[in-house]
């Protein structure tokens, strides 16, 4: 592998975890919303990976979004019957975001993120390092 794929490598997961990111930024923003635009409680957005080669390099894969998909879970429901939001039996529905575990896949993402920045250094140096010796 080239030190060039390593850009590479590193930039498309760079990209992917800034969507991650994205989604989580989206979610906690809705976390407190009762209704989304279509008029339903709001989706928690999931981010989906996934390997994807690289171009003229069999051997190593990089990473891409394949998609971003709403989370399954249920609606967290409160009871409050003097919201005009509520149902019959008095509970409202609230988006499905757990707050705790998006904090959780922020501080993923960050040093994902951060880890990949690290690499682009240090190929960076080497490439410096290799140009320095040459010229001697």
């Amino acid at each position: 592998m080239s030190l060039f794929t390593v850009f590479k490598v590193s930039s498309s997961a760079m990209t992917a975890q800034s969507m991650r990111l994205n989604a989580v930024a989206s979610n906690l923003a809705n976390a407190d919303s009762i209704v989304s635009a279509n008029g339903q409680p709001y989706h928690a957005k999931q981010v989906v990976f996934e390997a994807t080669p690289m171009a003229n390099d069999d051997l190593s894969k990089g990473v891409r979004v394949r998609q971003v998909v709403d989370s399954a879970a249920p609606p967290r429901m409160v009871y409050d019957p003097k919201n005009p939001a509520a149902d019959d039996k008095g509970y409202v529905a609230f988006a499905n975001v757990d707050v705790v575990e998006e904090m959780t896949n922020m501080i993923s993402a960050s040093r994902s993120y951060q880890t990949n920045v690290e690499v682009m250094n240090t190929a960076k140096a080497m490439l410096l390092r290799t140009l320095q010796i040459a010229q001697n």
